[in-house]
């Protein structure tokens, strides 16, 4: 089986073909970011299933996956992640994804996993998806938008502006925007302000 394994954290996106590899059975190409994955599409032969991280550079969301879907239509695309919760995992396969797969999940059920979509059949773990939400809203997620959240998450790792924007495709300017709109809306001083009220109030 081809997989193509996109993760913009190395050591993860490494560990889970190498896995796959000691399968036996899978041929791995790996991506660190979405501009690599359509150039990869077009550079080799078809996927049996698509494997894209839900944070890595070039995705907005769930946007880099409808574009991914839409390239490899009919074969499989199916989203990993290590923060998006279930409502998102519900989403991804209501959008018609191969499955979804959280980070958490042991080493082996993810090579029998990506087997199973890699077949055509949607995966998604049944515990992750059945669970109820442990956490209720929290009050400073009820005040941010999604993008906002997210260059929040950015300035809390110590990102400078050119840095988000890379990351999460912006222009520098509207991440300097968002920034000024998160300290409004936390009542902070300034951007190192900010990323320690998110992190006091558990945020992130």
């Amino acid at each position: 089986m081809r997989i193509l394994i996109a993760d913009d954290h190395e050591l993860v996106r490494e560990t889970i073909a190498a896995f796959l590899e000691s399968d036996g059975s899978f041929k791995v190409v790996q991506c660190a970011d979405l501009m690599s994955v359509e150039k990869a599409l077009v550079a080799h032969d078809p996927f049996d299933l698509v494997l894209l991280d839900y944070e890595m550079p070039g995705m907005n969301g769930l946007e880099g996956l409808d574009k991914i879907l839409e390239a490899t239509r009919p074969r499989p695309v199916a989203l990993i992640s290590g923060s998006a919760n279930k409502a998102i995992a519900e989403e991804v396969l209501e959008r018609g994804a191969g499955g979804f797969l959280p980070k958490t999940m042991a080493a082996k059920s993810l090579v029998n996993a990506i087997k199973f979509m890699a077949m055509g059949e949607q995966f998604a773990p049944i515990d992750f998806m059945t669970k109820e939400d442990e956490e209720t809203a929290h009050p400073l997620k009820e005040l941010l938008t999604a993008r906002e959240l997210q260059v929040l998450s950015c300035l809390t790792r110590g990102l400078a502006n050119k840095e988000i924007a890379r990351e999460i495709d912006l222009q520098e300017v509207t991440i300097k925007l968002h920034v000024k709109t998160l300290c409004r809306k936390l009542d902070a001083k300034n951007r190192t302000h900010a990323a320690m009220i998110a992190k006091e109030a558990g945020l992130f």
